[in-house]
């Protein structure tokens, strides 16, 4: 079993694109609620390249690195990884009304699924106020 999460953002593909994919962006939006934070973001954008962001809770009491390995990358369109023993996929399609962001990835087992689709769409949510802040 999968879990999806998507939203559609109002602005231009390669906005949109870049905004996922910069270390510094990353820092920005990538966090599932007000308490965490992103302290640190690594991009190596290829198959085989490694990625890295250092989550953290505002508070100091705890953090950790959310890291992997890219695995198909299709520039404006996809991005494939694995993290551990489980696999994500990021497809950004263009629409009229926007450009869909659809992430789908294997859960863990440690937190049940709705909580794990929850963390993962709020990120995606802080993801499209970030992009479209910068849109305008």
């Amino acid at each position: 079993m999968k879990i999806t999460v998507e939203t559609t953002i109002t602005a231009p593909i390669e906005k949109v694109w870049r905004a996922y994919t910069s270390p510094e962006d990353i820092m920005l939006w990538n966090a599932a609620s007000d308490d965490w934070h992103t302290t640190s973001a690594t991009v190596d954008l290829r198959v085989g390249g490694i990625f890295c962001s250092r989550m953290e809770a505002k508070d100091g009491s705890t953090g950790f690195n959310f890291e992997g390995v890219y695995t198909k990358i299709i520039p404006l369109e996809l991005i494939e990884y694995q993290f551990g023993d489980r696999m994500a996929e990021i497809t950004f399609n263009e629409k009229p009304e926007g450009v869909k962001v659809r992430v789908t990835f294997d859960p863990e087992n440690e937190f049940p699924v709705e909580y794990q689709q929850t963390g993962w769409q709020s990120i995606l949510d802080n993801f499209k106020k970030h992009v479209e802040r910068l849109d305008r």
